[in-house]
Order: C-alpha cells, then structure tokens, then sequence
C-alpha cells in the first residue's frame, strides 16, 4: 500500500503484536482510526475485538473493504470513510490507534470528549513527551494541562522509524491514556480550555499579562477585569509553565 495524508504504515509484526496486546480488546467495541495497511487492524480482530476504523483517504478504504471482506460481511469490522478530527465517531469502549502526527492534538482531544475506558494510542515521541510534562515545570505546555486535566497517560516503549513503510523522520512512542474527572473541579469546561490556551499563548509572560493580552480575543474584557481583581497575587505574578492543575481550575473557576 502507498502512504497517504502524512501516514506511515506500521509494518513490524513485532511492534503491531506488542500494541496490541497492551489491552484485552476480546468482545470489546474498539475504534481504530488512521488503519492504514491494515496491520493493526488484523492484530485486534484476531484478538476478538469489534472494530470501527476511520480511514481519510477513500483509495485505502477500498482497499481495507477488499482485504476484509469476510470480517465487514460478518460484522466483526466497519470501515468509515472520514476525517476523524471532525466526522462523528460510534459509541465505543477502548481506542487502539497509531494517529496521523498532522492531526494527533485535535483528534486526542475529541477522543476525551468522546469518552471512553482505556486508550492504546501512539504518537510522534516529543508529542509524547509533551503530553507528560508535569505542570509547573519549563516542559509544560497547554496539551500537557489539557490531556492531564482529563486522563492519566502512561509511556509504553519507543519504536524506531525502520518499524514503518516509508520511514518517518522521527521517533514514535505508544501511550495507553486512562480518562477520568478532573481532580480538581471545572465549573465551565469550555471557560477552562479557552484560559489554559490563552495562557499558554503568552507563557513567557505573568499571568496577568497573559490575561490582559488576551482579553477580546480568547477572552471576554469584563471577565479578565474581575478575573484580575479577585485573584490572589502569587498566582497573577506567575508564568503559566509555573502553575500547576489546582492554580488553571483556580483561575477558570474564580467567578
């Protein structure tokens, strides 16, 4: 199969092997995006899994309906022609996936709002990295507040690029990711992303640089004014890479 929209297909039997068993997947509703050569695909249903694959490009969708025939008559596999950082997605328990490295934070985000048990997930390795760095240290970014606000993530193992047909320039790592409730309350999710991202827009600034920056854009004026004046100073003269989970809910929550 030849690679498209930036996918590089897993072809080690190895490393297909290993993600695979990372999760028991038998009788369970699995959705696969990005299935590519297929590979991953074989591996879950050969493990007793009932998977759903989201595939972009409609070439490799015909392909896969070809070479899983048996499996899509039998109701074992459904092959969904779409762009999985915007189509909808069926109700399902775990995600086993190696994701395009293009789309890999919008379609992790979408997966937590989804929600789901347990996620098998690789990614390009500093993406990885970056998911987690632990808040209040230099590494600390807005994916890393984001996916640690909603889930714990665990590192599995690295694989090298020659695990790949064509070869990436990069690393990759594979993470499983656990969905849970923030551990500090949310009253406005939509209010805690848009300040978690507007910090982050500014994070070499203080806090309260970063809010009066932003205020009219990702920010209502009247709310960075209030947010401003009931705040406590340690927390307004901080930089964001500085805070940690309780001072990003303190912040969202504070009126």
């Amino acid at each position: 199969m030849k690679a498209y929209h930036d996918q590089h297909f897993l072809t080690d039997q190895n490393a297909v092997n290993r993600i695979a068993d990372l999760e028991d997947v038998r009788g369970k509703r699995v959705l696969e995006i990005g299935p590519g050569n297929g590979a991953l695909t074989r591996a879950l249903l050969d493990r007793g899994a009932f998977v759903h694959a989201i595939e972009l490009d409609s070439i490799l969708c015909e392909q896969l309906n070809e070479i899983f025939s048996d499996e899509i008559s039998g109701g074992r596999l459904t092959v969904q022609h779409g762009d999985a950082t915007k189509c909808p997605y069926p109700p399902f328990e775990i995600t086993v996936s190696n994701l395009p490295y293009s789309a890999s934070s919008k379609i992790t985000f979408r997966l937590l709002e989804a929600g789901f048990s347990v996620g098998v997930l690789m990614y390009q390795s500093e993406f990885a990295e970056r998911m987690v760095a632990k808040a209040g240290t230099k590494d600390c970014g807005r994916l890393s507040i984001m996916v640690q606000t909603y889930a714990a993530v665990q590192i599995c193992f690295r694989l090298p690029p020659q695990c790949f047909t064509p070869k990436p320039q990069v690393h990759s790592t594979v993470v499983k990711i656990f969905p849970r409730e923030p551990i500090f309350p949310i009253n406005d999710r939509h209010l805690y992303a848009d300040v978690v991202r507007a910090l982050f827009s500014h994070r070499r600034k203080t806090v309260r640089n970063c809010l009066k920056g932003s205020a009219g854009s990702m920010l209502s004026p009247l709310w960075v004014e209030r947010a401003i004046a009931a705040l406590p100073d340690e927390i307004l003269t901080s930089r964001p890479e500085a805070l940690y989970l309780e001072d990003f809910a303190t912040i969202a929550n504070i009126l």
